[in-house]
């Protein structure tokens, strides 16, 4: 069954990730590095970009959550990717995997089932790409979904329970669970889609939640309710997508949790 996602529990993980203020390991898209860092900035997480092989493993040890995006996928940075995986596995550190259109090419396709084989804390994706990764049809065009998040919810649960993961599938509404328990998100704006990186930064958002999270399916959600909750009040404050992006990262600065507990389920 589905729940609506409590406001009180996204407050509660909002302060104790304040308070945490992470060091999160970011493998990110190239294209979206700069707006990925503002983001996490802004929420209240240090970002950091080590990408050689040569220094990305001894780095992810020392964070508190690593990012694996495949949206620029090559040759080296899987190599890289695959060193902090397994550095985050020795280390006990989690990671969140982005598998950026999972199901329209073949190479990154297949890195993202063998990274789903390598025990990622959380997921994070559109429709088409939890369709895919979950054995259905997925497709997706490009890096943008061709189905409606409500219509992978089946999907994104058996996703849970075969991986272990918490998976978050975002669209209109987000949904969240860990297989037993999904939360419902609903919100966010359309506006967001036409900002490069939002979702990629959204997923290292939820990888900076999990760091230390004593509840990773609270603080995958809480993550993603953040977003959206910022996106839709940046959207009303904002004439378009340029003016959104920096009404968007002083909204994620400026939110508390005494605002999101006065709120309610609204």
């Amino acid at each position: 069954m589905i729940k609506p996602l409590p406001l009180d529990t996204v407050a509660d993980e909002l302060a104790r990730f304040r308070a945490a203020a992470p060091l999160v390991h970011v493998l990110t898209n190239e294209v979206v590095q700069e707006i990925t860092a503002n983001v996490l900035l802004a929420a209240g997480a240090s970002p950091a970009m080590v990408v050689a092989e040569e220094e990305a493993p001894s780095f992810t040890a020392l964070s508190g959550a690593l990012l694996i995006n495949v949206g620029t996928l090559y040759p080296a940075r899987l190599a890289s990717m695959r060193l902090a995986v397994a550095a985050a596995g020795r280390a006990n550190v989690p990671w969140t995997l982005d598998p950026v259109a999972a199901g329209v090419l073949d190479f990154r396709t297949r890195a993202c089932r063998e990274f789903m084989r390598c025990g990622p804390a959380a997921i994070r994706g559109n429709a088409s790409e939890i369709l895919s990764l979950a054995g259905g049809a997925g497709g997706g065009r490009g890096v943008d979904a061709t189905a409606d998040s409500g219509a992978a919810v089946e999907a994104t649960e058996r996703l849970a329970r075969a991986t272990g993961a918490v998976v978050a599938v975002t669209g209109e509404t987000d949904f969240i669970t860990d297989g037993e328990t999904t939360w419902a998100a609903p919100w966010g704006h359309p506006v967001m889609t036409r900002v490069v990186g939002t979702g990629c930064a959204l997923s290292a958002l939820v990888a900076a939640f999990t760091a230390g999270a004593p509840d990773r399916l609270a603080a995958v959600a809480a993550a993603c309710a953040v977003a959206g909750l910022c996106g839709a009040k940046a959207a009303a404050g904002s004439r378009g997508p340029g003016s959104f992006r920096a009404v968007f990262l002083d909204a994620l600065y400026s939110l508390t949790p005494e605002e999101l507990r006065g709120k309610g389920n609204e």
